[in-house]
């Protein structure tokens, strides 16, 4: 029995020996580099599996760790183990981190056949009586395998759409998005722009050297637009509160009533913050001189009023010159470039109403509409905000 014994411990050593003898591959050589990188990626937690494995079998076998234990450490088998170094031995260490994915074989698409493509995608699809307006990947595939072989490209008879993007995103071409640009730009666009900055730039001394008091001669900038198309909607059945445990905001009926719509015509004070408007089923030059009227009664009589506005017809309209050259030298225009809403700081106000109390309103009337925006903007009047122009360095090309 003794004899058997040491013959069998015998035989179970000489079996380990043989199986944690090394292999006859090259050493595995790894940069500090490498190294670092296939130990984070070796713990990772977010990485696929396999990479991880791959990683882990990399660095033991660099260490010189025998096949069988890195099969016992990693839990991989001995021809996985095998395929991962012997691609990072032949193609470096990245190489046997990952798959590489490959056809048997590249269709052979000749440059003549990818410009035919891109020459496509750069036509509409109504040129080629179509009736989209764009084309989508799926539909430029479609139209290159139906015309591909009259067209001389045989070689894109079978094109799918992954091939046709392919051709495209090489020249950077994206046939199915639109960028809008501005064709009627106004030729006095810088110089307009430049005398609105200069107004912002003067308020902002102005604010900053002292509280501004309307004395005599003194010069008061506001700003002033329309905001119209404000919808008055009624709702068909009352909206349900929020209830604990069953619904956590309010409940709303996805019908709606349509009752009209107002404009809000309405002036900011660049100095103070405070909003003086007024709302009106219309904006034609009747109103807009009634809120120049209101913005003559509100500040001093000595004082002129520098209006920032845009070139809306009601501004300039003869209804308007003629209510102006009744008070001379009472307003002083500056007009902002056309298209160039954005630099006029009373949308910044506008914005603000439908941030806060114009959100999701619902209101029985027209009527009723105009008395919660007119309380709204006496809630902002509780306490203004001084909007203040703060790039003077804009570039237009």
């Amino acid at each position: 029995m003794f004899t058997i014994s040491v013959l069998l411990v015998t035989l179970k050593i000489n079996t380990e020996v043989a199986m944690a003898r090394k292999t006859k591959r090259a050493k595995l050589l790894l940069t500090k580099e490498q190294r670092t990188k296939i130990e984070q990626l070796s713990n990772s937690r977010k990485s696929p599996l396999r990479e991880v494995q791959r990683a882990q079998v990399l660095l033991h076998y660099a260490d010189q760790t025998p096949i069988s234990q890195i099969q016992q450490l990693v839990n991989v088998s001995r021809p996985t183990i095998y395929k991962c170094i012997d691609k990072a031995l032949a193609a470096g260490a990245d190489a046997g981190l990952k798959d590489f994915y490959h056809r048997p074989f590249e269709p052979i698409i000749d440059d003549i056949a990818k410009a035919w493509v891109v020459n496509l995608a750069c036509t509409k699809p109504k040129d080629h009586g179509l009736a989209a307006e764009l084309w989508t990947y799926k539909a430029l595939a479609e139209y290159t395998r139906k015309h591909a072989s009259s067209a001389g490209h045989p070689c894109l008879s079978k094109a799918v759409k992954a091939t046709i993007w392919r051709i495209l995103s090489a020249h950077e071409i994206r046939p199915h998005k639109i960028n809008y640009y501005l064709e009627r730009r106004d030729p006095d666009f810088d110089r307009k722009m430049h005398d609105v900055l200069m107004v912002y730039q003067e308020v902002n001394l102005q604010n900053d050297s002292e509280a501004m008091g309307y004395s005599s001669h003194s010069m008061i900038t506001v700003s002033v637009d329309e905001k119209p198309g404000v919808q008055a909607i009624d709702t068909v059945a009352p909206d349900l509160p929020p209830k604990p445990g069953r619904h956590k905001s309010i409940g709303r009926d996805y019908e709606y009533k349509r009752l009209g719509t107002v404009s809000i015509l309405a002036a900011l004070d660049l100095h103070t913050g405070k909003i003086i408007a007024q709302i009106h089923d219309r904006h034609r030059s009747k109103e807009f001189i009634q809120l120049l009227k209101e913005l003559d009664e509100y500040y001093p009589e000595e004082s002129i009023v520098r209006v920032v506005l845009d070139n809306h017809s009601s501004h300039v309209s003869k209804e308007t010159m003629k209510y102006l050259n009744t008070r001379p030298g009472r307003f002083v225009y500056v007009h902002t470039p056309k298209h160039g809403s954005w630099l006029n700081l009373i949308e910044m106000a506008f914005s603000k109403m439908a941030r806060t109390f114009l959100r999701h309103i619902r209101v029985t009337s027209k009527k009723e509409l105009k008395e919660r925006i007119l309380k709204g903007i006496d809630e902002i009047n509780e306490a203004p905000v001084v909007y203040r122009w703060k790039k003077f360095d804009l570039e237009v090309a």
